[in-house]
């Protein structure tokens, strides 16, 4: 059966579980309409003259406590049922009980389930005892009921409205905050392909320029710039239509675990290390995920090896399992590292969010003298 939110949230208010607040325009106009009504009831103290004061007093007392109801529905409720109860002494109950059956409305707004039955309850009992007061009028109760029906029908209208309204501000906060979100992953998104693809090729370029000035290695350098600065480029083309929200261009680049441990090698003997490589990254047992991680985290650590390796051999070992496939990628340490070489510093924690995000295990660090780079990737099987 398909779940409605709506549902949820018309549940929400029909349970009345929590108290509300009235808004800035209703407190205006409940503070409006009840000091409207408090000066013409004190006009009346004087106007005509021989109403008893006493009268008057508790006449303005039962639409003054209807202020109450701005802080506090259950002290303004229990104010009323007071003066209810006065009102017996000076015989105007039922101007009273006309106070309290608009007030049934601030009930039905502000109250909870428990207050608003409890205010119902003692609304029928008042409105019985001035129906079977000793009074030399009859009293027609039924006036008051509708009354406190159509105020309390209107009361809870205004809830609904604006419990609705407010429901509709946090949908439109929580929409905004996951648009925020989405800009700032798509950020963080190219920062990571731009730092991943471009890095690589730039620090090849800065290493090959370093050796320009050998006769014997300028001509490798010059066709090893080339390459990369190619590379660079259509690595970046790659970018730009991925962030670009019209027609992918055709041939886009994607994570070739052979390709990727292919062109390293090539990189490490042009920058004069020797290699040893063991493994086969074209085994079939590699997933296509598992294959693009493992190639991004080749070619991070080239990067990283290109920048930092001291003289030395570079160790390149593929370890594929029924149950796993793992990759790791040592270099010896240098002495003196090359200082003109920038690093961002994020080549480590991308590589560890790629292979954690796979539910993998990664470790990269200083072992008997080498930068040892290790990751190991589940491959799950039927």
């Amino acid at each position: 059966m398909a779940f409605d939110p709506s549902s949820r949230d018309r549940s929400d208010i029909l349970r009345l579980t929590r108290g509300e607040k009235l808004s800035a325009i209703e407190r205006i106009a409940l503070l409006a309409v009840v000091g409207i009504i408090v000066v013409l009831d004190i006009i009346g103290l004087f106007l005509p003259p021989g109403i008893d004061f006493f009268v008057g007093l508790v006449s303005i007392a039962s639409t003054a406590v209807l202020i109450l109801y701005l802080w506090s529905p259950l002290i303004a409720s229990l104010a009323t049922a007071l003066v209810f109860a006065l009102s017996f002494f000076t015989s105007n109950e039922a101007q009273v009980l006309t106070a309290a059956a608009f007030a049934a409305g601030l009930i039905m707004r502000l109250g909870w389930t428990a207050l608003i039955l409890s205010y119902a309850g003692l609304f029928l009992l008042a409105s019985s005892a001035v129906a079977f007061a000793d009074t030399d009028e009859p009293v027609n109760v039924g006036i008051y009921l509708i009354i406190a029906v159509v105020s309390g029908a209107v009361g809870y209208a205004l809830r609904l409205a604006f419990a609705r309204g407010r429901r509709l501000e946090v949908e439109l906060a929580e929409k905004a905050e996951q648009e925020r979100q989405a800009v700032l992953a798509e950020r963080r998104w190219i920062a990571g392909e731009l730092h991943d693809s471009i890095a690589h090729h730039l620090t090849v370029v800065s290493l090959h320029v370093q050796m320009l000035d050998d006769d014997r290695a300028s001509a490798s350098s010059q066709e090893a710039i080339r390459i990369a600065a190619r590379k660079a480029m259509t690595d970046l083309r790659f970018v730009i239509d991925l962030a670009d929200d019209g027609p992918r261009s055709t041939g886009i680049p994607s994570g070739d675990l052979a390709a990727s441990i292919d062109e390293a090698v090539e990189e490490f003997e042009s920058a004069g290390h020797t290699v040893l490589r063991s493994g086969d990254p074209s085994d079939e047992r590699i997933p296509r995920a598992a294959e693009i991680i493992l190639a991004r985290i080749m070619r991070e650590s080239a990067t990283n090896a290109l920048k930092y390796a001291g003289p030395g051999e570079i160790g390149i070992a593929l370890d594929v399992s029924d149950e796993s496939a793992s990759l790791t990628v040592s270099s010896p340490l240098s002495d003196t590292p090359r200082r003109e070489l920038s690093s961002s510093r994020t080549g480590i924690g991308r590589m560890a969010e790629r292979v954690l995000g796979a539910s993998g295990t990664f470790d990269a660090g200083e072992i008997d003298g080498r930068w040892v780079v290790s990751a190991q990737l589940p491959i799950a099987r039927a």
